[in-house]
């Protein structure tokens, strides 16, 4: 990104933000839904250093505003944080398995292999895989966050009379879009928080004081075999491959990073952060829905974000597990429910505007657009093909829920579009020769000069 890029993409932050406050406030809580339980979890077991984290991930949500000009998410990897949940990893192991996963992804980014990659998964796949991200929010909304409260319980400020009301609300907001949904839910959940924390478990004055970190051979053994594996095609799917078409999507007039940008900005993160114990980060297709659901347009949202995370961190840290934990689930479950709905919808345009229907763009690959726009002359596919593209999603739809794991449901979907286009999806035929260069690496999807000062 050169300095003409940087300028017009943080003229776009702040011009969006001075016109549409709090939208973008609004925005960047959109993903607290997904943020808080894990980070909380993994706090209170001792998993990770709260405090680290808070600063760590509040500085790449600042960087990532500035740099990408998008309300790209710092989330938790999810894979490694249920593991580390459920085996009660140390700060070593958690860090580890981060470490691992980090390290092969920019290994593949500088490589070039991660573009190659995105560039022959057939659009079907990836927005199987994004749609399956979103229906697995929306099963994660019910099945963790909603279904376990009670008509009164767990407490008078968390039942399902507060969820109804939330949902309710939720759409109410549909007949006003500019309405900062999850701002007002952040500070309804605020004040609950502190209503049912004792006085003892208030947060108080506590700086930050980093600690250096040094895994052993034996924690980073364990932390990448049995957290950092399972990670890793969850990482490269939905946080790098995914994010990147999902945000040409939704934010068509800004330029989308591209998948190398991505992966290096998840390798850099994890492979600085984790020397101080702060949690295994990545972007997420769910994030960047959940945070545009909610009104973020541009990088301002997620800039203000981290700012309000750094403060946190430096100067309350680990005092803030008690009030975080008092949050109502019943609140968060309906922002999570609402990011997944917003996610799934993406699989709409399969047939009707994806990418690689445009005559003249590069069949699915991360670079289909030029300039911010993509090619002139849409090209209606026939029945058949409808069928066949809208069987491929599902089968990878189908394969992610069915094994919550997003591997197989990319197995399940290539195998698909295989079996009705074999075998080329990994070939560029010239002739009857096969053809394996690595594309040159693009930086950013977008290279033309365009203007980025309009309204969200």
């Amino acid at each position: 990104m050169g300095l003409v890029d940087f300028r017009r993409f943080n003229a776009n932050n702040w011009e969006t933000l001075r016109r549409h406050p709090l939208a973008e406030i609004s925005g960047a809580l959109g993903d607290l839904g997904t943020l808080l339980p894990l980070m909380i979890a993994l706090a209170v077991q001792n998993s990770i250093s709260l405090s680290s984290t808070l600063v760590f991930s509040g500085l790449w949500n600042i960087l990532t505003g500035v740099i990408f000009g998008i309300p790209l998410p710092v989330q938790p990897m999810k894979a490694i944080a249920a593991v580390a949940i459920s085996r009660s990893f140390t700060i070593s192991e958690t860090v580890s398995a981060g470490f691992f996963v980090s390290g092969i992804v920019l290994i593949f980014s500088v490589t070039g292999l991660l573009h190659w990659f995105a560039s022959v998964i057939p659009t079907p796949v990836v927005k199987g895989i994004q749609v399956g991200a979103g229906m697995s929010l929306i099963l994660s909304a019910g099945t963790s966050l909603l279904q376990p409260l009670g008509w009164t319980s767990p407490s008078w400020a968390d039942n399902r009379l507060w969820g109804i009301g939330a949902f309710l609300a939720l759409l109410w907001t549909h007949s006003f879009p500019r309405f900062p949904y999850a701002l007002v839910i952040f500070v309804v959940g605020i004040v609950l928080s502190f209503l049912l924390t004792g006085s003892s478990n208030l947060p108080s004055l506590a700086i930050w004081h980093p600690q250096f970190l040094v895994p052993s051979w034996g924690s980073f053994k364990t932390g990448a075999i049995d957290a950092g594996l399972g990670q890793l095609p969850l990482t490269t799917l939905n946080s790098v491959i995914a994010v990147s078409f999902l945000s040409a999507d939704l934010l068509p007039h800004l330029p989308a990073p591209s998948v190398t940008s991505l992966g290096l900005s998840v390798g850099l993160m994890n492979l600085i952060g984790g020397w101080f114990g702060a949690m295994p980060v990545c972007h997420g297709s769910g994030g960047l829905a959940a945070q545009y659901r909610f009104g973020a347009r541009s990088g301002a949202s997620i800039i203000v974000l981290g700012l309000f995370k750094v403060v946190m961190g430096l100067i309350f840290g680990e005092t803030l597990v008690g009030l975080l934990h008092q949050y109502p689930k019943s609140l968060l479950g309906v922002m999570v429910l609402a990011a997944g709905i917003e996610l799934a919808k993406v699989g709409e345009t399969l047939n009707n505007g994806a990418r690689d229907l445009w005559e003249g763009s590069e069949a699915a690959g991360p670079s289909v657009l030029q300039g911010g726009s993509v090619a002139n002359a849409f090209r209606m596919p026939t029945d058949e093909e409808r069928m066949q593209r809208w069987t491929v999603m599902v089968m990878t739809v189908g394969g992610l829920l069915a094994f919550k794991n997003d591997a197989v449901g990319f197995l399940a979907g290539m195998l698909c579009h295989w079996a009705y286009n074999p075998p080329s999806i990994f070939r560029r035929q010239t002739g009857s020769r096969w053809n394996f260069r690595v594309p040159k690496i693009p930086w950013r999807r977008n290279t033309e000069e365009q203007p980025l000062l309009s309204s969200p």
